[in-house]
């Protein structure tokens, strides 16, 4: 009777930089608390780092640093760590790689829009993305529109209008970029209008001219002159037949009484 053909050893781990700890968890399981179990973990952290860093360039040029991606996927590998069951039955890298990914992708998800938006919004834009980028390369390098989309995706039309625009909330422009086709060096900041100064003084007259009318000719008389027809305090005086000193005192009370009677409309 033939030998039976030796059986080829079974594959562990389905990546060949993922390490053998599985006798190091079992271990990690049974170990009370206290400095040598802390660091049977953070050995267990230090092997398995490469395979974080590897998780985190699957998600380079997406504008978020590699380093910072790095960090951020070795924070997810901690956590798998520290609740990773060896009792439960899969091996520790089925349970690592998407709690490494969900860390990756929250970042990007509550860190990374400059815009916020929901998170309903977020995945509605998620999903229309990925339906473009497909239905583009089966439709002649055409982009699909909303209804093909929408029926490629499942989505209604009004969902797919909503992530569409949320594409476009991922990324804001800076003012000083510029206009695409303009070739005369304009930015986007010079479309934009500039305060005007008048409005500003049209609502300075409105707020005053109740407190004006309720002042006694001769101090109306005053203003005028002084602020309408830009006399000096001297002209004015020699216009009144009064002394210079009596034109200031006026204009002081004047300008507070009116200045009184705008500060009590806007406290009403």
């Amino acid at each position: 009777m033939p030998a039976a053909p030796a059986r080829t050893a079974r594959r562990t781990h389905r990546h060949r930089d993922a390490p053998d700890t599985a006798a190091a968890f079992r271990r990690l399981a049974v170990m009370p608390a206290g400095t040598g179990r802390d660091a049977l973990r953070d050995e267990i952290v230090r092997a398995w780092m490469p395979v974080s860093a590897r998780i985190a360039r699957q998600f380079r040029n997406r504008g978020e640093d590699l380093a910072d991606l790095e960090q951020v996927a070795h924070v997810g590998l901690v956590k798998a760590v520290r609740r990773y069951d060896p009792s439960a039955g899969p091996a520790f890298e089925s349970y690592a790689v998407p709690t490494i990914t969900g860390e990756i992708k929250r970042h990007f998800r509550d860190h990374m829009w400059d815009v916020h938006v929901p998170r309903r919004v977020q995945e509605l834009r998620n999903r229309v993305r990925a339906a473009r980028h497909e239905l583009t390369r089966s439709l002649d390098e055409r982009g699909p529109g909303v209804a093909e989309i929408a029926a490629h995706t499942g989505l209604t039309a009004g969902e797919v209008r909503t992530g569409l625009s949320a594409l476009r909330s991922y990324r804001v422009l800076s003012l000083d970029a510029g206009l695409s086709g303009s070739g005369s060096g304009y930015s986007l900041l010079d479309t934009l209008g500039s305060p005007e100064p008048a409005y500003d003084r049209v609502v300075d007259r409105e707020s005053v001219r109740d407190g004006l009318r309720e002042l006694p000719e001769r101090e109306r008389r005053i203003l005028y002159l002084r602020f309408f027809c830009g006399l000096t305090q001297r002209q004015i005086a020699g216009e009144l037949g009064v002394s210079q000193m009596h034109v200031s005192r006026l204009l002081s009370r004047t300008c507070a009484r009116v200045r009184q009677r705008v500060e009590a409309g806007r406290a009403a």
